[in-house]
């Protein structure tokens, strides 16, 4: 009997999230109607609400908005906004530095993440995962001494929050394991280990 009903939890635990997580997801874009005028939502002319409405109304403006500044008129349009928002002084610097960060998660040829290591974290003996997201760059670079690397130190279960560091290259062991497998295994809590690879992780001098 316990074993039945350990597999009934197995069964049922992943789909309870899974349908929990896509029910957040739609409350939560549906907020996107509040943008519209009272007189457009649907209440106002059906007298109830639809639920995912709001997914399709923003699915709908991402699309027109890449196709229509997908084009040379858009793509001015995008600079001379770019170039308003660029004299504002507060503006200026959170609109580029968050431009920076989504240009590189989402370009078809960035690398947010280039490389799953293994290093310890937070002190001495105790081992973890990170994600090589670059080196150290700017003034940063001038007052570190040797080779180092840029790593994102994800949380578990939730691997958008984290810490980042720089390391010297030789502290931090590069693993044989795709980014999405090295994701898997932390939200997964370690539960879900990748399949062993052929045991190239190495440390890079």
């Amino acid at each position: 009997m316990r074993r039945y009903l350990i597999t009934g939890l197995l069964i049922w635990v992943p789909l309870g999230i899974t349908f929990w997580v896509l029910q957040a997801l739609v409350t939560t874009m549906d907020q996107t109607l509040l943008l519209l005028p009272s007189s457009w939502r649907p209440q106002a002319w059906l007298g109830f609400n639809i639920p995912g409405l709001g997914v399709v109304l923003t699915v709908v403006v991402l699309f027109v908005t890449g196709l229509l500044t997908a084009n040379m008129l858009g793509q001015r349009l995008v600079v001379a906004w770019e170039s308003i928002l660029g004299r504002i002084p507060v503006v200026k610097s959170i609109y580029n530095s968050v431009k920076q960060v989504s240009d590189t998660l989402f370009s078809s040829n960035g690398q947010a993440f280039r490389k799953a290591v293994l290093l310890q974290w937070p002190k001495d003996g105790v081992w973890t995962i990170g994600f090589l997201t670059g080196v150290p760059g700017g003034d940063v670079a001038a007052h570190l001494q040797g080779d180092y690397v840029s790593v994102y130190v994800p949380t578990t279960p939730n691997p958008t929050g984290g810490y980042f560091v720089m390391l010297p290259r030789d502290h931090v062991i590069e693993l044989d394991m795709s980014v999405d497998e090295a994701l898997k295994y932390i939200i997964s809590m370690g539960v879900a280990p990748p399949q062993a690879g052929n045991g190239r992780g190495r440390t890079k001098p």
